[in-house]
């Protein structure tokens, strides 16, 4: 078992404050002549530097790297989802730089959990470059991005937070020849989410603990199907893993795994596959849930699955149909009940993961109350209450086996005097080292080789890879802002403001008269929406939200064969009309939607003063794409709609830059941000379900930019609007 504990080096080893990860990963691509290859490689990440091995470096002192690269401001970093190579599944991330697509690689590890860790890590690597990049450095360096940080300079504040962060991580297990075990032992704060904090938008479900079966508590919900015909049920759990290990366990599909805890399925088969997050499964039913007139019972279903930037697993589960898998004589073909997993990081202690697993369902609203009155019993005997009662058998599963509950971390954080670090030569060495990252990944990693060893090959052996978690006991790097007398002032209060008529301002989409309009825009007060409170960095506290900061005053929604970007700019757009060239500034957020068209729908928030250029918002709107990636946020809200929907589009904030390619245009009175939602296969799919119920859906949206500092807290939000019933065919084409 690993377990990991801060650095405790020298000084001066401690003033470098730069993040250190390593670990094995799956190097994935194209040959020169075309074939597709998998190779086991070491990768190692060194500040805003990359580095690819055959070996382990700390195990082999003296091997040189094949690959290496600096990582960007411009990286992203997509999770492609799941994906069979050599007859085995990876996750697969995928890495580009946003302004130049061709530059492209991909990585692939042996679970979520560690796919998850690789794009934190990459992440780590970026805040690290634009740190670089802000130091005063010269022009050359500074496109080099080569130089070790100096923490001797003015910004006192970086420093202090910089402060011995000097870390070895690993990440992963690799080989377990290559695995190094350590000796010390810390606590360490698991990030998570307490079960009352669920998301950032007001509940709109009214739920009440009905049962409590095997530890498991049953809800349903009062408030939204009273008089219907189906009833909204769930099983909730606290399961002693991580949300990681719990996703894996719930995903694999193999007999000997289901069978400790499934009761409800004979066997499943996986039959196809439409992208890493979706794909279709065959069933049959155990023989205790089949009918009396038929001995055999099977079904298809479609399972879509994401992880949110909390690290919250989300598994959607359709009813399906599918041609590799008629129905066929012997057998009654089942409708499935539609159902939600959800796994959610709860805080804990160090070596005690625990996760809250949610399991939500439709149930026939005559069956369900019977059951609660036990005035019948056969409920216990149908298909919905054994998908219930999967949380129970999961979480007594895994309770026993240690195995999963008391994992530990699969990083080492290694001090400089016990465990091998590369020279700073090897790293810094401009001549050698100026390609971005991306050349580093895009060829096939076992050509151009120093090193004369066997190549490592993506064998079973490798690929079978226990589930492991890897926790994190890291500091978050932020770089903190001059302190500002006038910094909660957003705007300029020594102009006069001006009257903002939305009435005065044309759009494509018309504005809303009542909440029961259809195919409009209105724009809601702020108070369902949870944005954090003056002392969130102490307890966490969020509060409502209030009156917009800036005020909606059109939305267009066009449609188009193409991608629309920088709408702006364009002679028919309201930012360029005389009324709109007379205002202080406007925001234009450009929401581009993948389809067949394609759609933008645009919004334009509109400030009644100048922007004060000290405030977060005049660093946000004049600052640099990288601290907008950061900060820009956006919280989704369906107020009415299907309740898969709602699971599917989630109610916590989510930061776009880091989730989807956002590219920003800065000119004259105004900032665009065009979000490029078909950017991300994760965001693709679920946008594909909106699209299916659009029509018959209410969904509020909420943007605002996230306030980490103590003076940049209570947060506000920026602007808000609700969608009502939008009607695809309403569309109007662009430039017309």
């Amino acid at each position: 078992m690993t377990s990991s504990s801060p650095v405790k080096g020298s000084p001066e080893s401690e003033a470098g404050g730069q993040f250190e990860y390593f670990g094995w990963v799956y190097h994935l691509g194209v040959n020169k002549i075309g074939h597709e290859f998998c190779r086991l490689r070491f990768l190692y990440i060194r500040g805003s530097r990359l580095f690819m091995y055959k070996r382990d470096p700390h195990e082999h002192p003296d091997i040189k790297p094949i690959r290496r690269g600096a990582i960007g401001h411009t990286l992203m970093v997509e999770e492609s989802g799941r994906r069979k190579v050599n007859e085995s599944d990876f996750y697969v991330l995928r890495l580009y730089n946003r302004l130049d697509e061709t530059k492209k690689g991909e990585i692939a590890c042996a679970t979520a959990g560690e796919a998850r860790k690789w794009m934190e890590a990459f992440d780590h690597a970026k805040q690290q470059a634009e740190y670089e990049l802000t130091r005063g450095r010269s022009t050359r360096n500074k496109l080099n991005k080569e130089t070790e940080i100096d923490l001797d300079g003015h910004r006192r504040r970086v420093r202090h937070y910089a402060h011995g962060l000097k870390k070895l991580i690993r990440i992963g297990q690799g080989p377990e020849t290559l695995l190094r075990q350590s000796s010390l032992n810390v606590n360490i704060q698991t990030a998570g989410n307490l079960e009352g904090d669920a998301g950032d938008v007001v509940e709109g479900h009214e739920w009440k603990c009905v049962r409590t079966v095997n530890g498991v508590r049953v809800f349903e919900d009062v408030a939204g199907f009273k008089d219907g015909k189906v009833v909204l049920v769930k099983a909730v759990g606290v399961v002693d893993a991580s949300a990681d290990t719990v996703f894996e366990v719930i995903f694999n599909i193999d007999r000997q795994w289901r069978y400790e805890w499934d009761v409800l399925t004979e066997d499943l088969e996986l039959i196809d596959t439409l992208d890493g997050h979706y794909d279709i499964v065959y069933g049959t039913l155990d023989a205790a849930y089949q009918t009396r007139w038929s001995s055999k019972s099977d079904f298809v279903f479609s399972r879509q699955w994401f992880r949110g930037q909390d690290g919250t697993y989300t598994i959607l589960q359709f009813p399906a149909m599918h041609k590799k898998r008629p129905k066929k004589a012997g057998y009654r073909r089942i409708k499935i009940n539609p159902s939600t997993w959800e796994m959610r990081i709860l805080n804990t202690t160090a070596g005690n993961s625990k996760c809250l697993v949610t399991h939500m369902l439709e149930v026939h609203s005559k069956v369900w109350r019977g059951w609660k009155k036990n005035q019948r019993s056969k409920f216990e005997k149908t298909v919905p209450y054994a998908l219930l009662s999967q949380v129970a058998g999961l979480k007594a599963y895994i309770g026993a086996n240690p195995a999963f509950s008391n994992e530990s971390s699969s990083m080492l954080l290694c001090s400089k005097n016990s465990d091998y670090s590369a020279s700073d030569g090897e790293f810094v060495d401009a001549a050698e080292a100026t390609d971005e990252f991306y050349d580093a990944l895009s060829s096939d990693s076992s050509s151009s080789d120093e090193d004369s060893d066997k190549e490592v090959e993506c064998d079973k052996k490798v690929r079978k890879m226990r589930l492991k978690n890897v926790s994190w006991a890291i500091a978050g790097f932020s770089r903190k802002r001059t302190a500002d007398p006038f910094a909660s002032k957003e705007l300029d209060t020594s102009v006069d403001p001006i009257a903002l008529d939305p009435t005065q301002y044309q759009g494509s989409m018309r504005q809303g008269k009542d909440g029961a309009d259809g195919d409009c825009w209105t724009s809601p007060d702020g108070a369902g929406f949870k944005i954090r409170g003056k002392t969130y960095l102490k307890d966490n506290t969020k509060i409502a939200g209030g009156e917009p900061l800036l005020k909606l005053i059109a939305v267009d929604w066009f449609k188009d064969d193409g991608c629309i970007n920088n709408i702006a700019l364009h002679p028919s757009c309201l930012v360029q009309s005389e009324a709109g060239r007379k205002l202080p500034f406007v925001l234009v957020v450009n929401l581009q939607v993948p389809a067949k068209p394609n759609y933008s729908l645009v919004l334009y928030f509109a400030a009644n003063r100048p922007i004060n250029g000290s405030s977060l918002l005049g660093q946000f709107v004049d600052g640099t794409d990288l601290f907008r990636d950061s900060r820009f946020k956006l919280i989704p809200s369906i107020k009415e709609g299907y309740w898969m929907v709602k699971r599917a589009v989630g109610t916590k904030a989510c930061l776009l830059g880091k989730a989807v390619t956002c590219k920003y245009l800065r000119q004259d009175n105004f900032l665009e941000i065009d979000v490029d939602i078909g950017s991300s296969s994760v965001a693709r799919s679920i946008i594909g379900l909106v699209l299916g119920y659009v029509t018959s859906i209410v969904v509020d949206l909420a943007i605002l930019i996230e306030g980490r500092e103590e003076n940049e807290l209570p947060e506000y939000l920026l602007g808000t609007v609700r969608l009502n019933r939008v009607k695809p065919d309403s569309a109007v084409p662009f430039g017309i």
